[in-house]
């Protein structure tokens, strides 16, 4: 059985935000500070991104929209190798092989998908344990809807783990490769946003298009914005809170 433990509990404005562990791996829950516990609530899993951590402000800005707009519960644990999670040499050689070939001008790529795939080998059961033990919440329950958000790494490690999970309900993903990916993504039938740059410098317009062309989904939405990586609008993380209020509901 996996044990949820809160380990710290704050309030910020109609917020609650709570620490915490389920079988040594560090989280944090987001939900209405109001009525928490008193009523159940769709529950909004994400992943964060490469070198980013669970409370990284992408995180919870996102999660406050999810939380204020909609009354959901939000969730994110640190993934192997960050946040507070220690690092293996194989982590550290594989850090070390990307840092060289972003200073010397060679492509990222392979790296980041080699290394984000072992990373999710570890994360997607990882992820599961987590679900298991936030479904036992009162609040959240073993029948509310689920829904899963990751871009980037939160893609590479949400491709595998929304395939392998039936509990989730719709999903947004974005800016990552195909390669590796293009298996899992076949088996997700699911809603799907997804979300691309059209002027990404690592990852290709082919290539985004490929990932986007592989999720079986009879509904998904493809986001093409002008920019490049790290130039995601904001505005998309709106479209997405709309996205998850349409397919979970707002309670």
């Amino acid at each position: 059985m996996n044990t949820l433990t809160f380990t710290s509990t704050t309030v910020s404005g109609t917020v609650l935000e709570r620490e915490f562990a389920v079988s040594g791996i560090p989280g944090v829950l987001w939900s209405p500070a109001t009525d928490s516990g008193s009523r159940r609530a769709p529950l909004v899993l994400m992943g964060h991104g490469g070198g980013n951590h669970k409370k990284h402000p992408a995180m919870s800005g996102r999660a406050q929209r999810l939380v204020e707009g909609c009354g959901f519960h939000v969730a994110v644990i640190d993934a192997p190798a960050h946040g507070g999670r220690p690092l293996t040499e194989h982590d550290e050689q594989e850090r070390e092989l990307m840092t060289a070939a972003m200073a010397s001008g060679e492509p990222v790529g392979p790296i980041v998908v080699r290394y984000n795939a072992w990373l999710a080998e570890q994360a997607v059961p990882e992820w599961q344990a987590t679900l298991d033990a936030l479904q036992e919440l009162p609040e959240i329950g073993t029948d509310g809807p689920v829904g899963y958000w990751g871009i980037n790494m939160g893609t590479a490690i949400g491709v595998p783990f929304v395939a392998a999970e039936p509990r989730i309900r719709a999903a947004v993903f974005g800016q990552h490769w195909p390669h590796l990916l293009t298996d899992h993504a076949k088996q997700i039938t699911v809603p799907v946003e997804f979300d691309m740059q059209w002027d990404d410098e690592h990852i290709s317009r082919e290539h985004a298009l490929a990932l986007f062309e592989a999720f079986a989904s009879t509904e998904k939405s493809l986001h093409a914005n002008s920019g490049r990586h790290k130039e995601l609008p904001r505005f998309e993380a709106d479209s997405a809170v709309r996205f998850f209020a349409r397919h979970l509901g707002v309670s």
